[in-house]
């Protein structure tokens, strides 16, 4: 694992601080794999320069990850797997969401593969995506109560 100042001076998390020094909020590092922590407010914003910025060029989102870490807050975190096919790089982006507003904007502007993914993490975790074109059920029909991905989901019992 590095260095927590090393990590902090990592070249990806500069040019995202260099438009918005609150862009990223914390780089952390776990088996070689790095993870910006960027707050919700600025996940367009840096969707954006990874993918546009000439030298970093994160041109595919390959997945999104939902986890749910109730009791704690904030209550969920959304994990944007992304890579730089000309680069040969990988990146996590992560979002951290609190429970009173699970909501973030949609990044479909920016990598289409987005589309499914989100609605998949809308169906079974409940999280809005502002300006999603057709978040509906993916997974669920449409008359499902509730959201069976959550950790305080009823799996017994009347709904």
């Amino acid at each position: 694992m590095a260095q927590a100042e090393e990590l902090q001076q990592d070249p990806i998390a500069q040019r995202l601080r260099a438009l918005d020094p609150h862009c990223v909020a914390e780089v952390t590092e776990f088996r070689g794999e790095r993870t910006l922590v960027v707050p919700r407010a600025h996940l367009l914003l840096a969707a954006r320069t990874l993918r546009d910025d000439p030298e970093l060029r994160f041109n595919f989102l390959s997945d999104i990850c939902a986890v749910d870490r109730y009791p704690t807050e904030p209550r969920f975190e959304l994990n944007y797997h992304l890579l730089s096919i000309p680069r040969k790089a990988v990146v996590r982006i992560r979002v951290r969401v609190h429970a009173a507003e699970p909501s973030v904007h949609s990044v479909i502007p920016v990598w289409s593969t987005a589309n499914w993914l989100e609605r998949e993490i809308f169906d079974l975790f409940g999280l809005q995506f502002e300006g999603h074109p057709d978040l509906r059920r993916l997974v669920l029909p449409d008359d499902w109560d509730g959201y069976p991905l959550r950790k305080d989901y009823l799996t017994t019992g009347p709904r």
